[in-house]
């Protein structure tokens, strides 16, 4: 049945000249702006537990997720990792760079900036305080400048919807590469206005970026754990420039998507790995649906970067508008319990309306916390079936942890290099 309107939002078009787009939003969606979270628990998380990259803190997955990989796979990440290099040393080292033109004091540059970003290719621009409490531990004192300038590009819409597959995992990556060197750009158009840029690179975490996002006005957290934006739900890739330009931050928005996941739960049920949870609850502050890791990582390793989550989304397949006008006219989930919303492929093998894969416990067998814990942890499954091993082979258990504590203080993706097991 029909739905009261509750307020529509209005935002801009997927390129510059574009007419706005307007998003209406239900009464029994509305929550709040953002996401619902307890500020001073937020801050309590991060004081005692500070978040850490996945690169850091799941190494030992990272370096076994490129042992499964197929030879196609392998090749494709090993040319991305080629092209993308320049562009995570360029991110490294950008906000050491001086501005190369005078600023003017007092002018508001938020405008400028934006316009800019949207000629460059930027499907999405918000601006919001750099919230430090999402900053990486291991990041802090790199990161330099208080405003964030909050950027994304669209993935490809008809080789997403090819999920699960490579084609989908090239427009991944080719999109990470997109707005890589588009921030390097912004940055030397923020650099000419007289101000400093930093560039948090997409292939080399600094920041969590979703709560910046949010507080940004370009989306909310979905159930999948991603951000849907409404222009292209979960179908975009995000990077966050960072700047001391005098800029006026945008206000979080309630779309209605933090009630409406609740009512739409396609991905939770579509989920191969049954790593998306129905109910949702409180996360070092925030209120939200929490991803299992160790039902996800592994699946999405082994199953072309999976993202069956994004595909089955219906605001990334048929966009916000027209799935909240859907539900305002009707009551419903658009395309929800259909064949052309709610089907994928994994491995060649279809999966249709009620059907999922039938993964035995084999396949979340994997490499779990830092390399060095998972080498305790195989160290410790020798000694129980062998016993204490030979002084040689304890000299190399203790060699190739040193060379792992030595490479953990690296910072950089790309500068965690492998190990090797135990011997």
């Amino acid at each position: 049945m029909p739905k009261a309107i509750s307020h529509t939002v209005k935002h801009p078009g997927k390129t510059p000249g574009d007419v706005d787009v307007e998003i209406p939003v239900a009464e029994d969606l509305v929550t709040v702006p953002g996401i619902p979270a307890r500020e001073k628990d937020v801050s309590f998380y991060s004081r005692k537990y500070p978040l850490e990259a996945q690169s850091l803190e799941k190494s030992a997955d990272r370096e076994w997720e490129q042992t499964i990989w197929g030879d196609e796979l392998a090749e494709f990440h090993k040319n991305h990792h080629q092209r993308n290099r320049a562009l995570v040393d360029g991110a490294e080292s950008s906000g050491d760079l001086e501005p190369t033109g005078t600023a003017e004091p007092g002018k508001d540059l938020t405008e400028e900036i934006r316009a800019r970003a949207r000629q460059l290719g930027a499907g999405e621009v918000g601006f919001a305080k750099l919230d430090r409490r999402y900053v990486y531990a291991s990041r802090r004192d790199w990161v330099k400048y208080p405003h964030a300038v909050c950027l994304a590009v669209e993935q490809d819409y008809e080789r997403t919807q090819t999920i699960t597959s490579i084609e989908a995992e090239h427009t991944h990556f080719g999109a990470y590469e997109e707005i890589g060197s588009l921030g390097l750009e912004l940055i030397d158009h923020i650099r000419a206005l007289g101000y400093h840029g930093q560039m948090h690179s997409p292939s080399d975490e600094s920041v969590v970026y979703v709560p910046m996002f949010v507080a940004a006005g370009l989306g909310q957290l979905g159930a999948n754990g991603q951000l849907l934006s409404p222009l292209f739900g979960s179908r975009c890739r995000l990077a966050i420039v960072t700047t001391d330009a005098p800029v006026t931050y945008d206000k979080p928005v309630d779309f209605g998507i933090h009630k409406f996941c609740q009512t739409c739960q396609v991905c939770v049920r579509r989920c191969p790995a049954r790593a998306l949870v129905k109910e949702q609850v409180w996360w070092r502050g925030v209120h939200k649906n929490k991803v299992i890791y160790d039902r996800c990582r592994p699946v999405m390793a082994r199953y072309d970067g999976c993202a069956v989550c994004m595909k089955v989304c219906p605001i990334q397949r048929y966009g916000m508008r027209a799935v909240m006008e859907h539900y305002v006219a009707t009551g419903q989930v658009l395309g929800k319990g259909t064949e052309e919303l709610e089907g994928f492929t994994l491995r060649g093998e279809h999966f249709g309306l009620g059907r999922l894969p039938e993964l035995d416990s084999g396949v979340f067998e994997f490499p779990r916390g830092t390399k060095d814990e998972w080498l305790f942890q195989q160290f410790k499954e020798r000694l129980k079936k062998e016993g204490i091993p030979p002084a040689h082979q304890l000299q190399r258990f203790a060699g190739a942890v040193k060379r792992i504590l030595d490479k953990g203080q690296s910072t950089r993706y790309d500068q965690v290099e492998p190990s090797g097991d135990i011997e």
